[in-house]
């Protein structure tokens, strides 16, 4: 049976955290709010729970997880051959709504789906899952929705999709917006625009200034 814990009340936010954090190292799945939309998350580094949101989705390995990290530091033990313009970026939009693929380290014992060596990586925007990320490290997040479904906005469009395929549910009350996160790819030698969304490219352009567009 799923519990929910309202993240406004500052107790039952307490409870939430640590229950959610339990259910995290046991390889169970938790719904968290982001500055995006809700999220269904799973230890990063348990290939079960990766593949329970998988299947609690109706995904296929062939759309990977993102990860979510609690702070920038972390990418160091995350990934490789990361440029300074990648650093860059990161300096300037994160925590925030700019996802970035890079290369991971081989020696991670990690299955987040078919990632030919790559890992889309973000630190959002909200303290309900920074404080998460931080007690529990990386987090695979996928958007908290069935697939082909609308990303959820609120706990309830998320609670009434995954119901208690999810072991604990984080109420943060209604997400800013719908909006995605921007996807920048920085594996190359020149970053490269795979995604437009919350951050245009005129902003990234500010940064980075020879960013490219994907076709």
């Amino acid at each position: 049976m799923a519990r929910r814990y309202d993240c406004n009340d500052a107790t039952d936010r307490i409870s939430g955290l640590r229950e959610a954090a339990s259910a995290i190292r046991r390889g169970e799945l938790v719904v968290l709010p982001t500055d995006t939309v809700y999220g269904i998350g799973a230890d990063a580094f348990n290939s079960e729970g990766v593949a329970d949101l998988l299947d609690a989705k109706g995904r296929g390995r062939n759309m990977p997880t993102p990860v979510l990290i609690g702070s920038p530091n972390t990418l160091h033990g995350l990934v490789t051959d990361f440029s300074e313009q990648a650093w860059e970026l990161v300096d300037a939009f994160w925590p925030g709504a700019l996802t970035l693929v890079a290369r991971h380290q081989p020696s991670l014992q990690w299955d987040l789906g078919d990632t030919r060596g790559t890992v889309a990586i973000r630190m959002p925007l909200h303290p309900v899952a920074i404080e998460l990320l931080t007690e529990v490290g990386p987090m695979a997040v996928s958007s908290a929705n069935l697939t082909g479904h609308p990303s959820p906005e609120d706990c309830d469009a998320a609670q009434g999709m995954l119901g208690d395929s999810v072991s604990v549910y984080l109420d943060g009350g209604p997400t800013p917006g719908i909006v995605p996160s921007s996807i920048v790819d920085v594996t190359g030698t020149t970053p490269v625009l795979l995604r437009a969304g919350a951050l245009s490219v005129e902003e990234l352009r500010k940064v980075v200034p020879d960013l490219e567009v994907a076709n």
